[in-house]
């Protein structure tokens, strides 16, 4: 399955984990889906990075509490320049949150909400280009956003990270827009208004492949965490939802 050596501008290029307890998280995706880490070092907060057969595909902070956010999974989407992005996400109704940083010699990172209150990150690479798998097992397959203001939500991504999409086909009363489409979609953006469950805020969600989706669910609960919904038969494959064991959520995409 396919390599990346560098994501498109607007695809999302880097997925990150924010854990309460690191070295518990380590050690459930290295047996969930084999994944190695090893720490950054002190000069980067003893940022950790995962990686898969060799190639690097995820980072993991640690959330000390401090912030008063849930332990959760990320992404950061590609930009060629980080503070035109963040001038871009105010001037389109987004805030943001980590003004644009450098990073040593890996790159630019920026966070911020976009329209529809959804966290994303920003990242301008230069030594770091981002997750190097995508579309095999244990590695990213698909960026999903759940939003309850599709149409503000979409002017942000055309205005603020330069991609474009198009709407799917679909049953009155549902829109989903493919990001990059049609021939290389990265991402979708669904109008959740009317299924988003109260207080659950507007959020991002990374589909991880598996080859067998309900194997994957036992094997999670063995390991700790829990499912969610789930499996689903549908057109892209099976799907299911699940939590780790500190609870950030994520989902599964599985050929069977």
């Amino acid at each position: 399955m396919p390599k990346r050596d560098l994501a498109p501008i607007g695809a999302p290029c880097w997925i990150e984990l924010f854990s309460s307890d690191t070295d518990k998280s380590r050690a459930f995706y290295h047996e969930l889906f084999g994944w190695t880490s090893e720490s950054a070092g002190d000069e980067y907060g003893g940022y950790i990075n995962f990686a898969k057969d060799g190639t690097r595909i995820a980072g993991c902070m640690r959330n000390d509490g401090s912030t008063g956010a849930p332990d959760m999974w990320s992404i950061y989407l590609a930009t060629d320049n980080a503070q035109a992005t963040c001038d871009a996400a105010i001037a389109n109704g987004g805030t943001v949150i980590v003004p644009a940083m450098q990073v040593g010699p890996l790159g630019t990172m920026a966070v911020m909400t976009d329209a529809g209150g959804a966290g994303v990150g920003a990242w301008q690479s230069a030594e770091h280009t981002g997750f190097g798998l995508i579309m095999e097992p244990g590695a990213p397959y698909w960026f999903e956003l759940h939003t309850r203001d599709f149409d503000k939500t979409v002017d942000f991504y055309r205005n603020v990270f330069k991609i474009d999409g198009e709407l799917m086909p679909s049953p009155p009363g549902f829109r989903y827009l493919q990001l990059g489409a049609p021939q290389n979609a990265v991402a979708g953006i669904m109008d959740a208004s009317e299924t988003l469950p109260e207080g659950v805020p507007a959020h991002w969600s990374i589909y991880f492949a598996v080859e067998n989706t309900a194997s994957a669910l036992e094997r999670i609960t063995k390991l700790g965490g829990s499912a969610a919904h789930g499996p689903d038969d549908s057109p892209f494959g099976v799907l299911a939802g699940a939590t780790d064991p500190t609870g950030a959520q994520f989902r599964l995409r599985g050929e069977s």
